[in-house]
């Protein structure tokens, strides 16, 4: 009997009422399942948190803890109107309950390519939530008792309009507001007011509303009030001219609320920690990216596994740079496959080698399932003509953030890599806002030519769009040999 009375006790305490994970199988594949728990979605607008897992068939082994493990767990927040996707925690597991290790993240929004694992999660969680009957039952009372009121209150008008006739002035009430029984509107109609000002000149009166009916007593004749037309050394204008005209006057503060991260002026990179309370990183990190290339030790360094086909494309002018999306396309190293994302240019190049900086780069962003990002740097310097980047400079969008998706010309990512895949690597961040750190830095040693043409077009848009380098901070950096 006293345990029975003990364990009722524990299971009324909070943590002992909280629901257990529900998972359910979203997709299964070779080598690995992908599953969600019902119980976490959290609605907010178009946003989505969700806990997600992959359970893996073979234990991978933890680079940081060095320990084995089978699933990766995941609360991320899904846009569901921009399909961008941000982990912002990540729990590794060697079985269904023992934890390796947790990471909070502070990483960035990204683009959920189709086709991914991502995406597979975000059509599921974005689906809209079906109602139950109850919840059915409740909107059609709450509808059938919006519909009697409006009803009852349309014939209680009309009942009033037939037991009190009044006779309104044409020039004083527009003819819809009098149709309606002088019912100001929320719209108020700006030129007949100001026709009746110069007609009646009433006496100015401290009301803000525009346009406001006064109801009749005995009198037939319905009186409307505005206040009177600005002086002529007055800039501001009178609040008769209705709500609309002072919106307007009120966007130019709007405009300066607030200040986007840029290369220069008041965004620059030094004033991008002050941004944004996210962006923090930026200042603090230690781990930041990109970096002066050098003193590295010359090892054997695996060669990375490129696994890109001819495909077509989706070209983006973003403010920022210009920034490309393709179809299937992925690299493997050390046992870890990283999905692409998508690839973007910078010039002059962010990253220095031996002090050198060159011409332009491009960065290939990749993702793996648990979540960490690879970049592949390959250097641009300027030479001959680079069919690759002309397919991309002749479907360059007119207007920026209007995509352009040309429907049978393809690109084949391999014929933009250099001939010796030979390669630097260390470990930094991203280069933009929020410069979240942990990112794999894959940096091609062999530069790739582009034509002084190409260079230029490219110019046209962004001069300068490359983060400042940023102090190695005696990090360890490796060099193929």
């Amino acid at each position: 009997m006293r345990h029975l009375i003990i364990a009722s006790l524990l299971a009324a305490l909070p943590w002992a009422a909280s629901a257990a994970p529900t998972w359910q199988t979203i997709s299964s594949e070779p080598g690995k399942r992908i599953e969600i728990d019902r119980t976490s979605l959290k609605r907010e607008g178009s946003t989505v948190q969700a806990q997600g897992r992959i359970v893996l068939e073979k234990e991978l082994t933890d680079a940081k803890s060095g320990a084995g493990y089978r699933v990766i767990e995941a609360i991320t927040r899904y846009d569901c109107n921009t399909r961008n996707a941000n982990t912002i925690k990540r729990i590794f597991k060697k079985n269904e309950n023992e934890v390796i290790r947790e990471e909070e993240i502070k990483g960035s929004d990204l683009p959920v390519r189709t086709g991914t694992l991502d995406d597979k999660v975000l059509r599921e969680v974005c689906r809209p939530p079906k109602e139950s009957p109850a919840e059915l039952a409740k909107k059609a009372n709450e509808a059938a008792g919006e519909l009697k009121a409006a009803n009852d209150a349309l014939l209680k008008k009309e009942m009033s309009k037939a037991e009190k006739p009044a006779t309104i002035k044409a020039s004083d009430v527009p003819a819809k507001e009098a149709e309606h029984g002088a019912i100001p509107s929320i719209r108020p109609n700006l030129k007949a007011a100001t026709e009746s000002v110069k007609e009646t000149a009433p006496t100015p009166t401290p009301a803000p509303a525009p346009a406001k009916a006064v109801a009749p007593a005995k009198a037939a004749t319905v009186v409307v009030h505005t206040t009177p037309a600005p002086a002529p050394k007055a800039r501001k204008p009178a609040r008769s001219e209705g709500y609309m005209l002072e919106l307007t006057h009120s966007e130019p503060a709007a405009q300066h609320a607030q200040i986007h991260w840029a290369y220069d002026g008041a965004g620059a990179p030094e004033n991008w920690p002050n941004l944004d309370p996210k962006n923090k990183v930026c200042a603090i990190g230690e781990r930041q990216s990109p970096i002066d290339i050098k003193d590295g030790i010359k090892v054997d360094l695996e060669p990375i596994k490129f696994k890109y086909q001819p495909s077509t494309f989706r070209i983006v002018d973003n403010g920022h740079t210009v920034q490309v999306e393709v179809g299937e396309g992925s690299i493997s190293l050390t046992g870890k496959t990283y999905e692409l994302v998508q690839f973007h240019f910078h010039r002059p190049s962010e990253e220095k080698v031996n002090g050198q900086r060159f011409d332009m780069v491009v960065h290939l962003v990749h993702k793996s399932d648990d979540g960490q990002l690879a970049v592949v740097a390959v250097l641009l310097e300027r030479g001959t003509e680079n069919p690759f980047i002309q397919t991309l400079w002749n479907n360059m969008p007119l207007e920026k953030n209007m995509a352009v998706a040309p429907p049978t010309t393809t690109i084949d990512l391999n014929t933009l890599l250099p001939a010796t895949r030979n390669y630097y690597t260390y470990m930094g961040s991203l280069t933009t806002p929020p410069c979240s750190e942990g990112v794999l830095w894959l940096v091609m040693k062999q530069p790739v030519q582009v034509s002084q043409d190409q260079i230029n077009i490219f110019s046209r848009l962004y001069k300068n769009n490359a983060r400042p380098i940023q102090p190695s901070g005696g990090r360890l950096i490796k060099e193929g040999r």
